[in-house]
């Protein structure tokens, strides 16, 4: 049977970010929600998604992140992994602008 996985959703520092992991549990630290085993997509090609590249590199190397509990806004057990982000808190809005385009010409 495969691991559950959850998706994560918390604020920090004004953004929300939505997060996969693979286990997810009550913490050691009292007030502190552990979330470990974090789940990133692997691209082999050419496209590559600036959000989930900014998340790898901020939680690339992080083996268990503790969340204090009052920043945590929903954790859901989901079948399948979807698209990671990082939102304004205020407006919603994705907070990584994707890569510029050449103008129109006139």
């Amino acid at each position: 049977m495969a691991k559950p996985l959850y998706k994560v959703v918390f604020l920090n520092a004004g953004r929300i970010y939505e997060l996969y992991a693979r286990r997810v549990s009550s913490g050691a630290l009292w007030g502190f929600t552990e979330v470990a085993e974090l789940e990133f997509d692997v691209h082999g090609g050419v496209v590559v998604d600036p959000t989930e590249e900014r998340l790898r590199d901020e939680f690339g190397n992080t083996r268990v992140l503790h969340l204090p509990m009052q920043s945590i806004v929903r954790i859901e057990e989901v079948e399948k992994k979807g698209q990671s982000a990082i939102r304004d808190a205020a407006t919603g809005e994705a907070v990584v602008t994707p890569f510029p385009m050449p103008a129109k010409p006139r």
